[in-house]
Order: structure tokens, then sequence, then C-alpha cells
């Protein structure tokens, strides 16, 4: 019998690229739920799967998911634009809906894994560990938070695990469409830089580029979803790295990577919220999923640069 798995979100990039992973094993049906405000199409090329493009609170996917046509469902969905101020509509797409999946699902029985954020954290110190620390600075911060308390609520009436997966900073294939629709720059810093390097424009860094952030490539984040699926607990866990590395440390690595020696501008930060350190604790991650990142900074960045070498006259592919 074939396991059935529900992506919502599944245009995206995250969502995409566990599709890709999930059709590797044997016995398995994807089905992508998608209102392609936010995912690209060019994700899916060689993703062979069924799409649906409904939002992913759409009344009859929750039935779907109410009756049990699904084996687990991947809830990627989600507003991911942190400078998004409307905090109703973030609310509402974020917590709301996810809400409207977790009751379909319980009717069923049915396995959750959830994307969560490391925005939960805002800037409180790092390494950052689930239950300490959880002071979002942002609407988008909070709609994930929230997210994670209605989780936390089912954990015990839930015959199934709920599993919520805090991303830190994630890059790799499949990102692309994040930096083309007009006014938005949503897609790594690496992918940026790497971009204004191929454009001949500089690479411009917040004063002094010693900001550290948790930067985990998109082959990690996979494990850790494709771990979630076997987990035998609920429970919030971070999925990144679990090593802070510098601005200052990504060019070094394009410029190693490269063999070039590109310039580097250091200007003012406009922004009165900005995470200046994040580094993931594993603890959780490690008791309820069993998983361990594989890739380095170094690692992940090299594999990601050859693929963007090879393809950056096309769109990425996810598989």
């Amino acid at each position: 019998m074939k396991d059935r798995i529900l992506i919502t979100g599944g245009a995206g990039f995250i969502g995409s690229n566990i599709a890709a992973a999930l059709l590797k094993r044997p016995y398995t049906d994807v089905v992508i739920a998608d209102d392609f405000s936010s995912g690209d199409w060019r994700n899916l090329i060689h993703v062979n799967c069924e799409v649906r493009a409904v939002c992913c609170d759409d009344t009859q996917l929750l039935q779907d998911i109410a009756q049990g046509h699904f084996t687990a469902v991947y809830h990627e969905a989600a507003i991911t634009d942190t400078t998004m101020m409307n905090q109703k509509l973030m609310m509402n797409v974020n917590t709301d809906a996810f809400a409207a999946i977790l009751e379909a699902a319980h009717q069923s029985g049915t396995r959750v894994i959830y994307a969560s954020s490391a925005g939960t954290y805002g800037n409180s110190p790092a390494p950052n560990r689930i239950g300490f620390g959880e002071e979002p600075e942002n609407i988008y911060g909070f709609s994930k938070l929230a997210m994670d308390r209605v989780a936390y609520r089912w954990y015990d009436k839930h015959s199934a695990p709920i599993i919520g997966l805090r991303y830190f900073n994630v890059y790799g294939p499949g990102e692309h469409h994040k930096n083309e629709k007009e006014g938005t720059k949503t897609a790594s810093m690496i992918l940026q830089w790497y971009q204004a390097i191929q454009a001949g424009n500089p690479i411009r860094l917040f004063e002094f580029g010693e900001q550290r952030r948790d930067f985990v490539y998109i082959g990690d984040v996979i494990g850790a979803n494709l771990a979630a699926l076997d987990a035998p607990l609920s429970g919030v866990c971070n999925v990144g790295s679990g090593k802070a590395r510098s601005y200052n440390d990504i060019i070094s690595n394009l410029n190693r990577i490269l063999n070039i020696n590109h310039s580097t501008e250091y200007i003012h930060n406009p922004y009165p919220f900005f995470q200046e350190h994040t580094e993931a604790d594993l603890t959780e991650t490690q008791t309820i999923l069993g998983w361990t990142p594989q890739f380095s900074l170094e690692q992940g960045m090299e594999e990601y640069i050859a693929l963007l070498e090879k393809n950056h006259r096309g769109p990425l592919k996810t598989a």
C-alpha cells in the first residue's frame, strides 16, 4: 500500500524539495496544495506529483485530511515575509489556517509536520533552545510561536505525532523565485550576494559583517523533515547547523569557492529589528528526531555554488 503525503506550500523553496525527496522513497505518492501566491511552478517541473491550486485551508482539502486521505501532512504554507506589518492577515494565514489543519488531522489521526521558525526567538541570546527566550520581535515570529502553542494543546489529544520544525537560515536550490517578485528580496543572503557578484555589483553588508546566524543547507532541512516522518514523539525541534557563522564568513567562502576577491561595502543598518546572533540548540532535535546535521557551511556552500554556476542562465531544478 502506498503512502499518500500532502504538502501545503509545496511549490515553495522547502516544500518542493521535500516533495522531490519523498518521491525517491518507494511506494510514496505526493499531493501538493499551493495557491502560488509565493511559490513558483518552476520548482515543480521535475517533481512528478498531483498539484492542487488551492489555499491550505481549502474546504475540500480539509475534508480530505479529516477523512484520512493522507498518511501524513507536511504544512509548509505560510506568509514568510518578515517585513509584513498586517497583523490580522499574518495570523489568519499562518496561525488560523494551521489550527484548521490540526482540527481536520485530529479527526483522522493523521501525522502533522509543520514549519515553525527561529523567528520565535527574536533577539534572545544564543544558543537558542526550545522553551527559552521565545520573545519574537515581529508579527511573523509571533504567528509561528502561536502555531507552536496551538500544536502543544493538541499533543495529548492527537493519536499521531505533531512535530514542529523551527527553521533557521535556510539556503540552497529552489529559492530563486524568492527574489523575483517585485519589491521582495527574501532569498538567502548567500544567493543574493552570489547574484550581486554575477551582476558585477558590490556586496553590501551591514556594519561590519560580524552578525552571526545559523545557516542551514537545504539538504539538512530535508533530512530533518524525513526523520520527522518516522519520529515517535510530538514536539518542537530546531533545524539548524548548530553553529553560528558571520556574514563575513559567507563572503570569505564565496571568494574562496569562486576564486575571486570581490569588493565589499559596509553600510548602516536601517532596520530597528535585526537578529544579531542565532544558533540552534539541537538537544530536542536529537531526542525527538534522532537527527543531526551533515553539512558544514563550507560543504553546503560548495555544493550550492556548484549548482548555481551550472544553472545560472536558467532556473534551478529542485530534483
